[in-house]
């Protein structure tokens, strides 16, 4: 795996595994808001900074909690999820690690170490050794042998000390360019709310009050005028298309729109008028959802859109699947340049996600998740954009949005339709346009300004690890004790840590067995349910669950693996499941 041929003089190359104590996996509990010591998990070290009041605990005896408990310099790694992921502890909080990290503990300078793992060797090792199909993973074997190249122990402190220097500028860089972006974020959401609030354009309504032909009450009345015709129109090309002829009073079957929900609701300025969407739009159509190939249409295919191509403020037209089936293709549904899309079923955060298609050029179907909203008057499409994404209509979709799982809400239709909305005149809509469009503009230009810039600071940070760990970062002292005699230190070390007794275990039943890969796979074969928690096969094995875990990893790294590992959201934990199960 190395990536380094030639070592300055003095270096050495080794394995992770040669240079740190025995790694050893996690303890499996269910964490929660109460316990007697922290809980350490994946998703606790893959945010920037460690706070331990972010920390949840468990339920573990003191006398378990001596092999987990976790010590300033400790390194530990994500094994799954967000694989290869590491933190080198530092102010350890009383606390235990999770069951899918992997703890090391370095013989040689701890942030040395630590700072190997997040260099482009490192995880192009990572990347070669990760498996896995449903949840990536690596073990503590693959993660012991990659390679690490040993600087002497004074050029490390040396290197260390380059390091925390040079990074602390450049994350300070980071850090403003970061804040700078969130700052355009909420600039981008307070000119939203002053849109929609009348705030935006109070002195062009000054200026402008004389001079407006129609206000946002008579703006409705055009529009509820409009939207009935339509509904005649449509009846009458219905009833001729079947030969017949209108009933008598056929008209007073005209659905009448939902009216606006306003209680609560911020006062509007002079000129506006509370709408629900049922009167300012004409239709609601929703395609279906069926088995597609999970690629995106070619030329003359059909496709069905996912809500992933609504989800991030532009239509992506490759975010679909290909239709296989001739007879599902509909000429009707296909989504067409400038149509307003609406995503009714999301996680909490995405649901009510909307745009207005552009630059289409596949034949991409709208599926039973994507609605399309047709408007009587287009020129609203833009307004009603803004103030979806504003905090008034984020606020409703919210309220609206039902279903008991975080991964998917859904926004049913009915209640959409009463969406209340601020219906300024149609001038003054189209002054909030040319405003918000070249904020937004300058918005984009900036934002983008600053991700080049995070760009070049990431791979400035890349240049400057590998070149630390290929000798280039300080200067050789051809004083310094060479790597050789501290690996050499290391190893009687680990010697002796081997020489340590291991506490008696517990004599098991015998009917447990013992773990091997063969009556690992035996139990899987034999197991009469179609998956199974470590835990229930904990129960059946007796010996080091380190090595019960890496027969596991095994087993998942296989070309074909007859088990798979998924997230169970209802018991929030990892299950294994027999493959084709």
């Amino acid at each position: 795996m190395s990536e380094i041929d030639n070592l300055p003089q003095g270096w050495e190359q080794s394995k992770i595994g040669e240079v740190c104590e025995p790694s050893q996996y996690g303890y499996t509990a269910k964490a929660g808001a109460h316990g007697n010591y922290h809980y350490l998990r994946t998703t606790d070290i893959t945010k920037k900074e460690l706070n331990w009041e972010n920390v949840p605990f468990c339920e573990i005896s003191d006398e378990d909690a001596k092999k987990y408990l976790l010590k300033d310099n400790d390194v530990v790694i994500s094994r799954a999820g967000s694989i290869g992921y590491s933190y080198l502890i530092s102010k350890a909080e009383k606390s235990v690690f999770a069951s899918y990290l992997i703890r090391f503990r370095p013989l040689l300078n701890p942030k040395y170490f630590r700072y190997f793992l997040d260099s482009q060797q490192y995880w192009n090792a990572i990347s070669e050794g990760s498996s896995g199909i449903a949840v990536q993973n690596v073990n503590a074997k693959t993660l012991s042998l990659i390679d690490l190249p040993i600087a002497p122990e004074k050029e490390q402190s040396r290197i260390v000390e380059k390091l925390d220097e040079t990074f602390s500028e450049l994350d300070s860089g980071v850090k403003e360019l970061e804040s700078a972006k969130i700052k355009l974020t909420q600039y981008r959401q307070s000119l939203l709310k002053s849109a929609v609030e009348g705030s935006l354009t109070q002195k062009w309504r000054e200026v402008n009050s004389g001079s407006i032909k129609e206000t946002g009450a008579q703006l409705l009345e055009r529009i509820l005028t409009e939207r009935r015709e339509r509904w005649e129109q449509q009846k009458l090309a219905e009833f001729k298309a079947k030969e017949k002829k209108p009933p008598k009073n056929w008209q007073a079957k005209y659905p009448e729109p939902t009216s606006p929900e306003v209680e609560g609701l911020p006062e509007l300025p002079d000129g506006w008028v509370w709408a629900s969407l049922d009167m300012i739009i004409n239709n609601v159509e929703a395609g279906k959802s069926f088995k597609c190939l999970e690629r995106p249409p070619e030329s003359g295919e059909y496709g069905v859109v996912k809500v992933s191509a609504v989800t991030w403020g532009e239509y992506d037209e490759q975010e679909s699947k290909t239709c296989t089936r001739s007879d599902l293709e509909n000429d009707n549904i296909l989504i067409e340049e400038d149509d307003f899309l609406f995503s009714r079923a999301n996680t909490t955060e995405l649901v009510g996600a909307c745009v207005i298609a552009k630059h289409v050029t596949k034949k991409v179907m709208l599926s039973d998740k994507i609605l399309r909203l047709q408007f009587v008057e287009d020129k609203l499409k833009f307004w009603l954009l803004q103030f979806m994404r504003g905090e008034l209509g984020r606020t409703q979709i919210e309220h609206a949005a039902t279903g008991n799982q975080a991964s998917m809400k859904n926004v049913a239709q009915g209640k959409l339709l009463k969406f209340a909305v601020p219906l300024p005149p149609l001038s003054e809509v189209e002054e909030v346009q040319s405003n918000l469009t070249s904020a937004f503009q300058y918005i984009t230009n900036s934002t983008s300004e600053a991700d080049i810039t995070l760009k070049f600071l990431n791979a400035q940070r890349k240049n400057i690890l590998k070149s630390a760990f290929s000798g280039q970062l300080v200067p050789q002292d051809p004083a310094d004790e060479p790597a050789s005699t501290l690996l050499e230190k290391i190893k009687i070390e680990r010697e002796e840590l081997a020489r340590i007794a291991k506490p008696k275990r517990t004599k098991k039943v015998q009917t447990m067995k013992k773990i091997t890969r063969d009556n690992v796979a035996k139990w899987v074969s034999e197991y009469k349910e179609s998956s199974f928690t470590f835990e229930e096969l904990q129960k059946s094995f007796q010996g080091d669950y380190d090595q019960l875990k890496d027969c596991i990893f095994d087993m998942l790294s296989e070309d074909k693996p007859v088990i798979i590992q998924v997230f169970d959201q209802e018991i929030d934990s990892i299950k294994f499941v027999k493959e084709g199960k």
